[in-house]
């Protein structure tokens, strides 16, 4: 099989979906492709900050269908349990990813995405200003455009070189979804050593939890049941939560060698979207935001140089290169100076203490890691 799209989408995540259905609705022939099938749980904290809601109607996707969980408050706890509580500027709802994707995938493929489950082995720029991509079954596929929306790590990143993708990272994450009582419009992150775990609610009042956590940190303990009681459980928020709470899955889901290093936006021609152009920290709560904005930025301007043809590839991505940064550098860096202060035991007292007395700062420093509502 040889087929040809103007624009070929790797991986079926935020990002990918998204920018699948956008190209779509504007008549661009597109080809998405995603190794798994749907429904299917993904190690995500599952919040989402409103900002987004203006893009989703500008392409009719009725999130109010799938019944999200409404989210309004933020609590983040120390190690010793001392807490910071705030409203949140925008709001957010809640929603899994097993739900969301899989409604993304439907609204795709009744759109006219050319959808296509198999694994990209390697994609090609050559000198006829194409891309020859290889995948594991289907065969080569061939595109003007190519879109890496293939989430924190794969191995096209080897295969491209990409800088960060020699590297070992130490951060491990879980998540896992229980039967408990929680506050319905919350958003909490509770510290413990060596990690930090978010809690919200998504639909059917289902609780996800998801943490991350330093490898040596967790190594020590022989299992995930273990480590929960004997480190996690320190955090009195934490230790009340799992004594009452009834787990959902059959065992959690985990991803590891997370890697928060800074990484390109475009790469060998290939435009970056979502989690494989760079990684916002979990503490920082935005994640699934910022894929389905990078996915908007990105898709505006390939939508318009369609339609007028009045732009290089390289103009267009110099361009995306641009507002990739001005939109998201400031609050990648907010992320990676957040982890340092959260994650060590004094600072977190510390802040927790500022934030006290100065309630009015914490507002100021959950929209240094969130956007304004997208003009579209």
């Amino acid at each position: 099989m040889n087929r040809h799209s103007h624009i070929l989408i790797i991986g079926g995540g935020l990002a990918g979906l998204t920018s699948a259905i956008h190209l779509a609705r504007a008549d661009i022939s597109v080809s998405l492709i995603e190794k798994n099938t749907y429904p299917k749980h993904k190690v995500c904290g599952e919040y989402i900050s409103n900002e987004i809601r203006p893009y989703f109607e500008f392409l009719d996707i009725d999130i109010d269908s799938l019944y999200p969980i409404k989210i309004s408050e933020m609590s983040i706890s120390t190690t010793k349990g001392n807490t910071i509580k705030s409203k949140l500027p925008l709001g957010g709802f809640g929603i899994s990813r097993y739900t969301l994707d899989h409604y993304l995938w439907g609204i795709a493929k009744r759109s006219g995405v050319h959808l296509i489950n198999d694994q990209v082995m390697d994609v090609q720029y050559d000198d006829t200003d194409t891309f020859q991509v290889t995948t594991a079954h289907t065969g080569l596929l061939t595109s003007d455009y190519v879109i890496g929306a293939y989430g924190k790590r794969s191995i096209l990143d080897k295969n491209l070189n990409r800088d960060f993708s020699a590297k070992k990272s130490s951060w491990l994450a879980v998540k896992s979804h229980y039967k408990a009582d929680f506050k319905t419009n919350m958003v909490a992150l509770h510290n413990f050593e060596g990690g930090y775990c978010g809690l919200s609610k998504v639909e059917a009042n289902k609780v996800n939890v998801c943490y991350l956590v330093n490898y040596k940190s967790f190594k020590k303990h022989k299992s995930i049941d273990s480590f929960q009681r004997e480190v996690m459980c320190l955090n009195p928020h934490l230790k009340n939560f799992f004594e009452q709470a009834t787990p959902i899955f059959d065992k959690p889901i985990t991803i590891s060698q997370i890697n928060f290093d800074k990484k390109k936006a475009v790469e060998n021609h290939i435009f970056m979207a979502g989690d494989a152009a760079g990684l916002i920290h979990p503490l920082c709560g935005n994640g699934m935001a910022m894929a389905i904005q990078s996915a908007q930025i990105l898709c505006r301007l390939l939508v318009q140089n369609y339609k007028t043809n009045h732009f290089s590839r390289r103009q267009i991505e110099k361009q995306y290169l641009k507002e990739w940064n001005s939109t998201f550098a400031k609050r990648l860096y907010a992320g990676r100076v957040l982890q340092k202060i959260l994650l060590y035991q004094k600072f977190q007292e510390i802040a927790q203490k500022v934030a006290q007395q100065l309630p009015f700062l914490v507002p100021k420093i959950i929209e240094q890691t969130h956007g304004k509502p997208l003009v579209c």
